[in-house]
């Protein structure tokens, strides 16, 4: 009997078996273990859990190309609305911050400056006005110094400039009975409202303005605005002869304005004042001032130079009121106009007009980025600010004093409102009131008591 090796080899194992075999009836005869050949189970199952594992993967990642497909245009639309608010701030990219900064230009506005104090001096000499001239001859060397060096610093000779400019601002005439009746430099108490009452017409009409007349012993007359044309225009004004008419809504009279809302003289933004029986507003679609007086039914017009208008610098906080561009305030013996520059990087600046004659006396330029407030007010050649707190609550954070060119940042004067949006707020020297247009309802408050 013949024996025969028989050597077989699992690849898979890498393993040999060698088996020894018997001849029988010419044929070779071996017996096998068969273990190692045993289907493998655990691999199997690992196999077969790792293809689980990929078909979950793999659901996850359609879902997440499902919902990308959802979230896509909405995604689209909300990087288009950040390119529209962005849209108002491209003048810092294409003019930029700097290159209006040119030392052309700030030789000129010192020069401008220190002819404004140099005319103060002469009219009423004192040591404020003598030490301004000494530190604007000291800047303009300091300027001519540039033009010679690689390195210097604009913005900074720009701000300097501006707090110069308030203070010859200030030193020039400015009437003393207008300081004189203002015994209370800055406000330090708002009532809740002592009048709240729907607009005349209908409680769509969200802006607007209201009030009295802001002339000192004028004839109490109090006026109404509501703004048409998507909150934008208007070219009447409602008058009452009375406080009762008023409250009523009766026995008015709609002076008109203009002949159209798109007329050249008509009402464009919510910022409207009344002083001595003349309405004081922005012109439609211009950077000008009108003056319409009820009387005589004539028309002035005076131009704000580089003063942004159609929504470019409105007043926002917490959202954005359209038209509110340019705002018109009243106090003692003058009408002022607050608005904002690109020159004055978009911050408030605030000028005083000669209400008889309609021509700029005085302008000053803040520190105070426009859209970051919600309204303005002037009180006593004091420039107030406020922002919004809550849909029932509004607070009066910042003041200018033009009397001084101090700057607060820390007022806390809270006030109520009934509703969230503020259209125009006014305070009226005659009766010491605020007088507020939000969202359609007209509210007053009590100030100073």
């Amino acid at each position: 009997m013949l024996s025969y090796l028989l050597v077989l080899t699992v690849t898979a194992t890498v393993q040999a078996q060698r088996i020894t075999g018997e001849q029988k009836n010419d044929s070779c005869v071996c017996e096998l273990s068969s273990s190692l050949w045993a289907f493998p189970t655990v691999k199997f199952e690992g196999v077969a859990k790792q293809v689980q594992i990929c078909e979950k993967n793999l659901m996850e990642f359609h879902t997440k190309v499902k919902n990308g497909n959802v979230q896509l245009p909405k995604m689209e639309r909300t990087l288009k609305d950040i390119t529209a608010r962005l849209k108002p701030f491209e003048y810092l990219n294409t003019n930029g911050l700097y290159n209006a900064l040119h030392l052309q230009q700030l030789m000129k506005e010192v020069d401008e400056i220190y002819y404004t104090a140099s005319d103060a001096h002469k009219k009423s000499p004192s040591k404020e006005t003598n030490d301004l001239l000494k530190e604007l001859t000291k800047a303009k060397k300091e300027i001519q110094k540039m033009y010679k060096s690689d390195v210097f610093n604009l913005e900074t000779m720009k701000t300097r400039l501006r707090d110069l400019n308030n203070r010859a601002q200030t030193c020039k005439t400015i009437p003393e009975d207008f300081r004189s009746t203002c015994h209370q430099r800055i406000m330090s108490n708002i009532s809740s409202p002592v009048v709240t009452k729907l607009n005349s017409i209908h409680s769509s009409y969200i802006s607007g303005a209201w009030g009295r007349d802001a002339k000192l012993n004028s004839k109490e007359r109090y006026w109404e605005q509501c703004l048409v044309s998507g909150n934008k225009n208007g070219n009447t004004i409602r008058m009452y002869n009375s406080y009762e008419d008023f409250m009523a809504s009766k026995n008015y009279k709609d002076e008109q304005i203009a002949s159209s809302y798109s007329h050249t003289n008509a009402v464009q933004g919510s910022g409207t004042i009344l002083y001595d029986n003349t309405v004081f507003y922005q012109c439609h679609n211009t950077a000008e001032i009108c003056s319409f007086n009820i009387t005589t039914k004539a028309t002035k017009r005076v131009k704000l130079d580089d003063a942004g208008i159609n929504n470019k610098f409105p007043f926002c906080y917490y959202s954005c009121r359209d038209w509110t561009d340019i705002d018109l305030e009243a106090d003692q013996d003058a009408v002022w106009v607050i608005y904002a520059t690109e020159e004055n990087h978009g911050n408030i600046v605030v000028s005083r007009l000669d209400p008889l004659e309609l021509n700029i006396t005085h302008t000053w330029k803040t520190h105070l980025f426009k859209r970051s407030v919600t309204s303005t007010f002037m009180v006593c050649g004091v420039l107030y600010a406020t922002r919004y707190v809550g849909t029932y609550q509004e607070e009066v954070f910042y003041a200018f004093d033009t009397t001084t060119g101090q700057e607060i940042n820390t007022l806390s004067l809270p006030f109520e409102k009934v509703s969230a949006g503020i259209a125009n707020l006014n305070y009226n020297p005659v009766d010491r009131r605020l007088y507020m247009y939000n969202d359609g309802y007209l509210l007053a408050y009590n100030t100073f008591n």
